[in-house]
């Protein structure tokens, strides 16, 4: 019987559980976008997780979304992961990076550069700049010929990341940043071979995804999704079709793993897992929802087929998260003053639980 607790092989990794820590982002990054020593610490206290995905890493400059966040795009940046990497593996642990473009969810204040985006539509709310939250700004569209170099952005990303010493990557095709407008049918008005059709709406994401397999192996590459997700204001007409297309062409590719929100109903997940041949991980509950995954949530995705289950919030305020669910012990909860402050309160201070003496 499969459990939480069961191993599982993910490309050249055996994982010794499935418990998988979702990425989140903490923007504790120093300037010019550099991992720190208390990243480094953060990351090695939840090392007991089956597999940890990082927050979102910019793949490039323009690609960055927010403020403190960290980059593997420059020599430097490489430099200040190895740290991180090393004190995960040193605990026992394996940590992929997540690779997130944020195209139109950006802002010059925060790279010195307009963003850019499959079309000229402006993501919906207020992006985070250092002097606080402003409108999204009216991206610019890509032009055509300027399309695979985005794509291969997360390729350049990803072998930086290996070097650094991550045991693979995860693209964010998720929550409606870059790969996710190109899928949308509202953020992308495109009318040349990236825009229209579904066929044409997932090119990007699987241009993305092949050279990444090309630059790292499949074996250390995966993918996150939230089919029908609405993040930013993007919308997917056909979602059903758009996504059982993509996982076709991935499929193709033999990617790790596809990561999955639950953002689209149960039985359109379901599908998605019967058309999905390998590793399937599922986050059984909205992002940022009113609801944090519990131990039920995530068996009930194991009977559904998952083999995967990623927790998010649970694993901020639980860095024994893993321990906590095999022995049945309270989830302490998370202080969200703290997401997104800085220094160590809220990162690095929730203790391992205390067994009364």
């Amino acid at each position: 019987m499969t459990t939480l607790f069961t191993s599982h092989r993910l490309g050249g990794l055996t994982l010794p559980n499935r418990v998988v820590m979702a990425p989140m982002s903490r923007v504790r990054a120093a300037a010019g976008g550099l991992a720190t020593p208390s990243m480094a610490t953060y990351y090695a206290q939840r090392a007991t997780a089956g597999l940890i995905v990082s927050e979102g890493v910019q793949p490039s400059l323009i690609g960055q979304s927010n403020p403190g966040t960290p980059g593997l795009h420059t020599d430097e940046q490489v430099a200040a992961w190895r740290p991180v990497t090393e004190a995960v593996h040193a605990n026992g642990g394996r940590i992929f990076a997540q690779l997130m473009h944020g195209g139109r969810v950006s802002h010059a204040d925060t790279t010195g550069l307009r963003p850019v985006a499959p079309s000229a539509v402006p993501a919906v709310g207020e992006v985070f700049t250092a002097t606080g939250p402003k409108p999204a700004p009216v991206p610019r569209a890509l032009e055509t010929a300027e399309v695979p170099e985005q794509a291969g952005s997360y390729a350049r990303a990803a072998r930086r990341a290996v070097d650094a010493g991550f045991d693979g990557v995860e693209l964010h095709g998720a929550n409606g940043y870059l790969i996710s407008q190109f899928l949308s049918s509202n953020a992308n008005l495109r009318t040349d071979g990236y825009g229209g059709s579904v066929a044409n709406r997932i090119r990007f994401a699987v241009e993305a995804a092949a050279a990444t397999v090309e630059a790292v192996g499949a074996d250390r590459t995966g993918i996150r999704l939230s089919p029908g997700g609405t993040f930013w204001g993007v919308e997917e007409a056909d979602v059903p079709e758009l996504y059982a297309a993509l996982l076709a062409e991935l499929a193709q590719l033999r990617l790790a793993y596809v990561h999955l929100e639950a953002t689209a109903d149960e039985e359109v997940l379901v599908a998605l897992r019967r058309a999905w041949p390998g590793t399937l991980v599922v986050n059984p509950v909205l992002p940022m929802g009113p609801k944090q995954t519990g131990r039920h949530d995530a068996e009930h995705w194991l009977g559904l087929g998952a083999d995967l289950i990623s927790f998010g919030r649970a694993f901020i305020a639980n860095p024994d998260l893993v321990e906590r669910l095999r022995g049945g012990l309270p989830i302490a909860p998370v202080d969200e003053s703290t997401y997104y402050q800085g220094g160590d309160a809220g990162y690095l201070t929730y203790p391992t639980h205390q067994y009364a003496a």
